[in-house]
């Protein structure tokens, strides 16, 4: 397997720690006379990280050839980039992708036996024929395992190189390559042994029509999502107004509904915006549209950290790319705490041109093209969205008028109506069954 391994060119970059280290592994038991209780040790170290790695990824039924599929789908070379953006195209570079995707096919078909005979082992058996315990989608990453299972089957089904080649270039124009290609969100690590930004494994599966009402605001949404993702020009979205009324499902649910369509979300918190810069670098040219957005965004009067953000959307010397907006929410109209001394200008410590600090402060909500107002609904509405809610649960059996009145009682205690807490009610009566 080392030599085979040791053969790759344009997969000469793998650099993932299990795929490393059975390299070595293997290294020593064709080349030299190791130990082998300490070998037999090593191994179990290696397929217990597969099968930790197998479950992060659902990964079932072959793991070894699912693992082969992961490798392939998400190591980053000029090849694989390309295709991401083009797909199949003639050139000599051609060849030699094909030649290590000969040793790929060789790796998919590689026989254990000799190795499992003569350290009395029996574990590579298992791995090539697994039953995993059946689990919750929320509990693994479910786009990377549905890719990587799907292209994993292909493979097995190919016949000869040429049939691999296709199939590989066809992933990459279909999915892409990469954590962007197999991920949907992502949030940046301040860990300096991991990527600097990394995905978001674990997301909800709302959609538009789980929020109720707000129909103008999600047409204004829809329609400058679907511009910037058809190529035009679109602006950056601010989403104001009260709590829980679904500023931030709205979002979540753009990105489930677009994401087959080339759409990446990148979450930025508010002390994370002097590293806009840093992202923007990474991301601007990949085949993928990014929103980066902002959850809950306010800054007070001490906070400077919104000049970056500024910079970013417009007047900077580096022009922000075609395939990246601003998606931000707030509670806040103008995002910026403003004080009563500024507009009248009563305070003797006041700056001379105090007009020119309001500028300021309100020329950053003046940079998003887009501003769309989600308010409290009215009690009317409010029993609305209970009903609606409520409904999507067989076991809530109330009458309207029950749903009304129960409605009513969880108001008193919790605060104004909201979509928040129309939901949460409907959790209540969902543990009482």
């Amino acid at each position: 397997m080392h030599n085979l391994i040791s053969r790759l060119i344009v997969y000469k970059n793998i650099d993932e720690p299990i795929f490393n280290e059975i390299t070595k592994l293997f290294n020593k038991f064709e080349n030299d006379n190791p130990n082998k209780d300490e070998l037999i040790n090593d191994i179990y170290t290696q397929i217990n990280n597969l099968l930790k790695l197998a479950t992060d990824y659902g990964f079932n039924k072959n793991l070894w050839h699912n693992y082969l599929a992961y490798l392939l789908a998400t190591t980053e070379n000029p090849f694989t980039i390309l295709s991401e953006k083009i797909g199949e195209k003639n050139g000599s570079v051609n060849e030699l992708v094909k030649q290590d995707l000969e040793i790929f096919l060789e790796l998919f078909n590689y026989d254990f036996s000799e190795i499992e005979n003569l350290l009395d082992i029996n574990c590579f058996s298992i791995i090539t024929n697994y039953t995993a315990v059946v689990k919750k989608e929320q509990l693994y990453n479910n786009d990377v395992s549905f890719k990587v299972q799907e292209l994993s089957q292909q493979i097995e089904e190919v016949k000869n190189v040429d049939e691999m080649f296709n199939v590989i270039t066809s992933f990459y124009k279909k999915y892409g390559v990469g954590k962007y290609g197999l991920n949907r969100a992502f949030q940046l690590s301040h860990d300096e042994k991991s990527d600097f930004i990394i995905p978001i494994t674990s997301l909800d599966d709302v959609t538009l029509d789980d929020l109720v009402g707000y129909e103008l605001q999600k047409e204004k949404l829809l329609h400058n999502t679907k511009s910037f993702l058809a190529g035009k020009k679109a602006n950056n979205v601010l989403l104001y107004g009260d709590a829980g009324t679904g500023k931030s499902t709205s979002i979540n649910a753009l990105l489930n509904q677009f994401y087959p369509q080339g759409l990446r979300m990148i979450e930025v918190y508010k002390h994370e915006t002097k590293y806009l810069p840093k992202i923007i670098n990474e991301i601007k040219n990949r085949n993928y549209k990014f929103i980066l957005y902002m959850d809950d965004l306010s800054f007070e009067e001490s906070e400077s950290e919104y000049k970056y953000l500024k910079a970013l959307i417009e007047g900077g010397l580096e022009t922000k790319p075609d395939n990246v907006l601003i998606y931000a929410s707030s509670n806040r109209r103008h995002l910026i705490k403003e004080t009563w001394n500024e507009r009248v200008n009563t305070s003797s410590d006041e700056e001379l041109y105090h007009s020119d600090t309001i500028r300021e402060k309100l020329s950053l909500v003046d940079r998003f093209g887009v501003t769309i107002g989600y308010y409290k609904p009215s009690v009317k509405e409010y029993f609305e969205i209970v009903k609606t809610i409520a409904r999507r649960y067989p076991e809530i059996t109330l009458s309207d008028e029950e749903l009304e009145d129960e409605a009513n009682k969880w108001l008193r205690t919790h605060g104004g109506q909201s979509g928040r807490t129309a939901e949460q009610l409907v959790y209540h009566l969902l543990g009482n069954f």
